[in-house]
């Protein structure tokens, strides 16, 4: 796999989609009963990229990027980071969050390294997308 220049923060152009990334652990009740929900979601939002990532059994896609709770939700597309944080597991709350992310109002920040490495990972690992 090979990675863009630490220097180049943007994921390649020739990636339109806009990623919806749940991290968590297989151990996490809380994440085990999410995840039926954000499957869901991936239905209900097929413009979306959705991706499920275990951040032990995943690591190697994790990488660098710091998970303090779970479930934690990455929103992101070329144009930079939109969300990164824990998110309570609930359907309104997630709705609202991917509603926004449709209406273009969440602002985009740069990606920093290691989430910019993430994607490009995950990019090349299509069985950890969740489709419609």
């Amino acid at each position: 796999m090979s990675l863009l220049p630490a220097a180049d923060l943007s994921l390649p152009a020739a990636d339109p989609k806009t990623w919806v990334v749940c991290l968590c652990a297989d151990w996490c009740g809380l994440c085990r009963d999410y995840e039926t929900l954000f499957s869901r979601m991936a239905t209900r939002y097929p413009a979306f990229s959705f991706a499920w990532l275990d951040i032990e059994d995943q690591a190697e896609l994790v990488g660098d990027l710091d998970v303090e709770t779970f479930p934690t939700l990455l929103m992101a597309d070329a144009q930079g980071l939109r969300f990164f944080g824990p998110l309570t597991p609930q359907a309104n709350t997630l709705s609202r969050l991917l509603d926004s992310l449709q209406s273009a109002s969440l602002q985009a920040v740069p990606h920093g390294p290691a989430t910019r490495q993430m994607l490009q990972a995950l990019q090349a690992a299509p069985e950890h997308w969740r489709s419609a």
